[in-house]
């Protein structure tokens, strides 16, 4: 197990510079959650926005090419004099690269979950095999099926953020993808910190999707937490225990599931810390980048506080080329703020908006309210 690279003090941090890296699709949150775990984070990711230029010193921003890392690049940020040899903080973007882990691994602590585990984690069919051993229900996945392909959806291996997912047109999944039957209801996550054998749920969250014709199942959002039904109060904690012994899974990680009435089926495990921490990491929540770190070198907390109110982060999505100016005053209740002069692209994510209230519904209504002000500010802007 790795061992928790320990915090500086901030006069220390000034002084000396980052004692971690975050790096991520949109690193933001992974800095942030760095910030109020104690830590200075360096961040690498594809936006260098406002804020996680705020957050972190130094910012980089990588090529960004169809929304991915691109390993060459990425190598090259992490060479830098400054960076090397500074611990890792993984989120989204490096499912579908394990190899690339790998890579990192070599001269640097690794504070996640160990290659191999992304690896096994994410190929769909040992991932179906090992729930199916372990009784947890979960779509059956396929490279062809047998007659319409209506019934399936078809995903690329890896996949982040719900953009790679699209209705089956044909029975033959293509090199890189496979097929998923279908499976209604409506889409909870359960955030969980794990030591490699155990597991302590952080919080539940409702989430939703923000789709376009092309783009049906493109993430929208999180709210959060929402209130685990009684029945599900003993089994979902054991069965997420099980889950992460079966995939000898370490620090935070999230399962995401569907719920049709009183059936849960188990779509996907995110390896990593993702979109929730901004649901979740917050007072009195201890840290939860510390506590991710702290179960990476095998530590879990025995309990955790209840959360008070519930909070939604949710995307705000350009519905048409947006052009951001130099001086734009983002509300206190955004983040992820690109940095102007930029123009942002029809359907291309713009920032997050958050949004508060007494349940995970009326949170996010809340959010979707703020979402339509950013739009009318825009729509003004334009003309």
């Amino acid at each position: 197990m790795p061992t928790t690279p320990p915090a500086r003090s901030p006069a220390e941090s000034v002084a000396e510079g980052p004692d971690i890296v975050v790096a991520a699709l949109s690193a933001r949150a992974l800095a942030a959650a760095a910030r109020r775990a104690g830590r200075s984070p360096a961040a690498v990711d594809l936006f260098a926005d406002l804020d996680t230029r705020r957050l972190a010193k130094p910012c980089l921003r990588l090529p960004c090419e169809a929304l991915r890392l691109e390993s060459g690049p990425l190598r090259n940020a992490l060479a830098r004099t400054d960076l090397r040899g500074l611990p890792l903080v993984y989120g989204a973007g490096f499912e579908d690269d394990p190899a690339l882990l790998a890579h990192f691994a070599e001269d640097r602590p690794l504070m996640g979950n160990r290659p191999d585990v992304v690896a096994r984690v994410k190929d769909p069919f040992r991932f179906a095999a090992t729930l199916a051993r372990l009784g947890i229900p979960h779509p059956p996945v396929a490279l062809t099926v047998n007659g319409s392909p209506d019934a399936h959806l078809l995903k690329r291996i890896g996949g982040s953020g719900g953009a790679h997912i699209i209705p089956a047109s044909m029975a033959l999944a293509k090199p890189g993808w496979y097929l998923q039957r279908r499976v209604t209801g409506h889409a909870v996550s359960v955030l969980f910190l794990a030591d490699g054998d155990r597991a302590v749920v952080v919080g539940l969250s409702r989430q939703w999707a923000a789709p376009t014709p092309a783009i049906p199942y493109r993430y929208g959002g999180a709210a959060g937490p929402w209130r685990c039904p009684e029945r599900w109060t003993r089994t979902l904690p054991a069965m997420i225990g099980r889950l992460a012994a079966a995939f000898e899974l370490v620090g935070l990680n999230s399962a995401d599931f569907l719920v049709t009435g009183s059936d849960l089926h188990l779509l996907e495990i995110n390896p990593r810390p993702g979109a929730t921490l901004d649901v979740f990491d917050r007072p009195p929540m201890p840290p939860l980048l510390g506590l991710h770190l702290d179960a990476c070198a095998g530590r879990l907390p025995d309990r955790l506080p209840v959360l008070s109110g519930c909070r939604a982060a949710a995307v705000f999505y350009a519905d048409a080329p947006t052009r951001i100016e130099t001086g734009r005053r983002w509300p206190a209740w955004t983040a992820d703020q690109p940095a102007a002069p930029v123009t942002i692209g029809r359907g291309e994510p713009v920032c997050t908006v958050f949004g508060n209230g007494p349940s995970a519904g009326a949170a996010r209504r809340h959010a979707e309210r703020r979402q339509r002000e950013l739009a009318a500010l825009a729509a003004m802007e334009m003309q």
